[in-house]
C-alpha cells in the first residue's frame, strides 16, 4: 500500500505548474518578502539573528502576523515555504511543490486537529518544508518521501504560543526542520515513509488526501491588516460603519460562528502581540484607528485608555457553524448616540473569493516600509534571497 508520504512525494516530483500557479507563486514571494522586511526593527529580528537562514527568515516573516493564509487547512503556507526555498536556492516550482503538499497535508489533518489546539502551520509545515527544500536540492521521489518522514519529529507546535514570540519561532523551527530533513535524505539517511501515516493518526488527522486541482487548491488569503486572520472579518465589517457613529460608543455586540474565533485566545490583551489574537481588540482598533496598521498593535496602543474602555464594552455571542475561520458571517450591532448600527460580513478583503485590489496591495506594501515597493519592484527568487541576506544576515550561532 502506498503511504501518504510516497503519494505526496510523487505528486510533488511530477508537478508542472501552469500560468495561474506561477502567478500565485510570484504574489506569495512578494507578499512574504514585504511582511518580512516590515519586521526589520522588531525585537525578534535580533533575538533570531543566530538561527539558520530558513528558521531566521520564517520566524521574522511571521512575527507581525501579516503573512498569507490557506483557509482550508488553516495554515500559513508561504511564510514556511518561501524562506525554505530561498535558503536552499530554489524557485517557483519548489515553492509550489511545498505549498501544495502543505495545503493537502493540512487538509488531511482537518479542522479537528486545529481546533484541538495544534498550530497546523507547524505540524503540516515541517513535512511540507522538507518537500520544498527537497525539490530545490534535486531529490528523487524516494528521497522526498524519506525527507518527509525525517521531518516528522519536528511536526509540532501549539496555539498556546499565540501572543508570544513562541508562535513565530515555532514556525521557524518547522521550516528549518524541513531543510535539515531534505539535506539528510540527500546524504543517504533512511526512514520509513509510513512514519507520516502513523504521525497523522496520532495527532488526530482525518487522513483524507486529495491530489487533484491546482498546485494550491483554494488559493491563498492575503491579509490587509497585520493581525490574526480571524480578526480580518470583524475589523473590515466595523470599518464599513465607523463613519456613521455619532457621539460615544455605548456597547458593541458581536455574533459569530464559534469556529471563526478559535485562535482569538486573549479577551483582555495587555501587549501588542496579545492584541493580534483578541476579538475585543479587533473591535477597538477598527473603531479607534484610521487604518489598523502596525502602530495599532503595539503595547502602547493596546493599553491606551480608549482601547481598554472599548474592550469592556464588547459582548460576544457564538452561534453554531461549520468548520473554518470563514464559515457563516459575522454580525455586529453597535449602540451609540444615534440609532443602532448593524453590519454583517461574510468575506473580508483579501479572501480568496475577494482578492486584494492593486490599491490594497500598494497600501499594504507601503505600510511595510516606504522603500518596500521599490525594493520588490522587480522581485524574483534570486533577488529576494539576496535582499534577505542583506537585511537579515546571520550573526552568532543558534542551532
Amino acid at each position: 500500500m502506498t503511504s501518504i508520504a510516497e503519494s505526496l512525494a510523487q505528486w510533488a516530483a511530477e508537478l508542472e505548474p501552469d500560468a495561474a500557479d506561477l502567478e500565485l507563486a510570484q504574489r506569495s514571494l512578494v507578499d512574504t518578502a514585504a511582511v518580512t522586511l516590515a519586521a526589520r526593527n522588531h525585537p525578534l529580528t535580533e533575538i533570531a539573528a543566530g538561527l539558520p537562514d530558513a528558521a531566521r527568515w520564517a520566524s521574522i516573516g511571521h512575527v507581525l502576523d501579516f503573512d498569507d493564509l490557506h483557509i482550508e487547512s488553516t495554515t500559513h503556507i508561504s511564510v514556511v515555504t518561501v524562506p525554505v526555498v530561498l535558503a536552499t536556492g530554489g524557485d517557483a516550482r519548489a515553492y509550489l511543490a511545498g505549498a501544495g503538499v502543505m495545503a493537502r497535508l493540512g487538509g488531511a489533518l482537518g479542522w479537528s486537529h486545529y481546533s484541538a489546539g495544534w498550530h497546523a502551520t507547524c505540524t503540516a509545515g515541517a513535512p511540507a518544508a522538507a518537500v520544498a527544500a527537497g525539490i530545490a536540492l534535486g531529490l528523487s521521489t524516494e528521497q522526498l518521501a524519506t525527507a518527509m518522514a525525517l521531518a516528522v519529529p519536528a511536526a509540532g507546535g501549539v496555539q498556546n504560543a499565540f501572543g508570544t514570540h513562541g508562535k513565530s519561532l515555532q514556525v521557524g523551527f518547522a521550516a528549518q526542520a524541513g531543510v535539515r530533513a531534505a539535506e539528510l535524505a540527500r546524504a543517504g539517511a533512511t526512514a520509513d515513509p509510513s512514519a507520516l501515516d502513523a504521525w497523522l493518526e496520532l495527532v488526530g488527522g482525518t487522513g483524507r488526501l486529495d491530489l487533484a486541482g491546482p498546485a494550491v487548491p483554494g488559493g491563498l488569503a492575503i491579509k490587509v491588516y497585520p493581525c490574526c486572520y480571524a480578526m480580518q472579518r470583524p475589523i473590515a465589517a466595523l470599518r464599513d460603519i465607523r463613519h456613521d457613529i455619532r457621539g460615544a460608543v455605548r456597547g458593541v455586540r458581536v455574533s459569530t460562528p464559534e469556529p471563526t474565533v478559535k485562535p482569538l485566545i486573549h479577551d483582555r490583551p495587555g501587549t501588542g502581540l496579545e492584541g493580534k489574537f483578541s476579538l475585543p481588540y479587533a473591535v477597538a482598533t477598527a473603531l479607534l484607528d484610521r487604518y489598523p496598521d502596525f502602530a495599532a498593535f503595539t503595547d502602547d496602543a493596546v493599553n491606551r485608555e480608549s482601547a481598554q474602555r472599548l474592550l469592556r464594552q464588547v459582548e460576544v455571542s457564538y452561534t453554531p457553524g461549520e468548520e473554518g475561520l470563514l464559515t457563516g458571517e459575522v454580525d455586529i450591532e453597535l449602540e451609540h448616540d444615534g440609532p443602532a448600527l448593524r453590519v454583517s460580513l461574510a468575506q473580508p478583503p483579501g479572501a480568496p473569493s475577494r482578492p486584494p485590489t492593486e490599491a490594497e496591495l500598494r497600501e499594504k506594501f507601503t505600510a511595510c516600509g516606504e522603500d518596500v515597493p521599490g525594493l520588490l519592484a522587480a522581485a524574483d527568487w534570486k533577488s529576494v534571497r539576496e535582499l534577505l541576506q542583506r537585511f537579515f544576515p546571520r550573526t552568532g550561532d543558534v542551532e
